[in-house]
């Protein structure tokens, strides 16, 4: 499997411009003949383009110097060479392009949304465009111009309708398969997610919505211990929130500050979003004892379930709806 990659930084190069060319109009039975060097063509640009049939940006480990085609050069008869090909670069729907100081270039969002990031150098003037009064034979012409080049930043942070949040083994993975499409990797050790899961929903009114399984917060992770910041940028474009906290906890209440604190301290934003907190392993647990979970988080939007069992996933599901509706209204 292809390691998941959402950040990388790559150099751009536009092509460069065909060279002019030098030529003199030769025919039989005409003794004087005049310049007629084309131009060369345009160096091909560079385009970023987002597109949904990727999910990362692993494939750009291949390569990290990606240039446009060169301009051809132009020839006699004022042929003008051909312009260069353009290269579009591919990436996720998500993806930002920064300038390698920080400067945003582009947030690419929508699918066949693009961006130009380095224009190629244009083509130089063949004789025949300096031929003057006083120049009737100019026997130079101009070379092609290179190519803009960079280094660009690509920055991915996945678009989910959903984001769930919750420490490592909280049972995100199995509720995702659960409610989805997706098949994560699951087990009993923390950290089994240690890339980021989308899965599709088919909600009861027709339409579907995305679920984004975030990897396991732990507490420092605004400062890059656990897993650090590499997954907590995926939560800024989810419209709404699940917190998943096991029922088994002791102290639900803890764990649900945490999460906030940490969310909080990477983006105060974020917790301004619709939310709702599910206490996950419902069967895993005497219904007195839930019961005291529950009366622990009373003010809290709460809902109980079971991956396992398949208990109070419908009413979850609805839930869902609601937050959409939610996010679409307070958008």
């Amino acid at each position: 499997m292809p390691k998941f990659t959402d950040s990388i930084t790559i150099k751009v190069r536009g092509g460069k411009g065909g060279a002019g060319c030098v030529s003199f109009f030769r025919e039989k039975f005409i003794p004087k003949g005049g310049p007629d060097g084309g131009d060369g063509g345009k160096g091909g640009d560079v385009y970023v383009e987002a597109n949904s049939n990727y999910s990362n940006l692993s494939h750009f480990f291949s390569d990290r110097i990606y240039r446009a085609k060169d301009g051809k050069p132009g020839s006699g008869q004022n042929r003008h060479g051909a312009d260069g090909e353009d290269l579009i670069l591919r990436v996720p729907l998500g993806t930002s392009v920064y300038e390698e100081d920080g400067t945003l270039i582009a947030d690419l969002v929508e699918n066949g949304q693009r961006a130009m990031v380095c224009r190629g150098g244009i083509g130089g003037r063949g004789n025949a465009f300096f031929k003057s009064s006083t120049n009737q034979s100019p026997r130079y012409a101009q070379p092609g111009m290179p190519g803009e080049e960079k280094n660009i930043v690509l920055n991915l942070k996945l678009i989910a309708d959903i984001g769930l949040v919750g420490l490592p083994n909280v049972g995100k993975s199995t509720l995702l398969a659960a409610i989805t499409n997706a098949r994560p990797k699951i087990a009993n050790y923390p950290f089994t997610t240690v890339v980021p899961n989308l899965g599709v929903l088919e909600l009861k009114n027709g339409t579907a919505c995305t679920i984004a399984d975030i990897p396991g917060i732990v507490e420092g992770a605004h400062r890059g211990f656990g897993l650090g910041l590499s997954f907590l940028q995926h939560i800024e474009r989810v419209r709404a929130i699940l917190f998943l906290i096991e029922i088994i906890e002791s102290d639900p209440v803890y764990n649900l500050k945490l999460l906030r604190s940490e969310l909080a301290a990477y983006n105060p934003l974020l917790l301004k979003k619709p939310y709702y907190i599910v206490l996950t392993k419902l069967d895993a647990i005497h219904q007195s004892e839930a019961r005291k979970r529950f009366d622990a988080l009373k003010n809290e939007r709460l809902i109980a379930v079971s991956a396992k069992s398949g208990e109070n996933i419908d009413a979850l599901v609805t839930i869902i709806e609601q937050l959409l509706e939610e996010s679409s209204a307070t958008a």
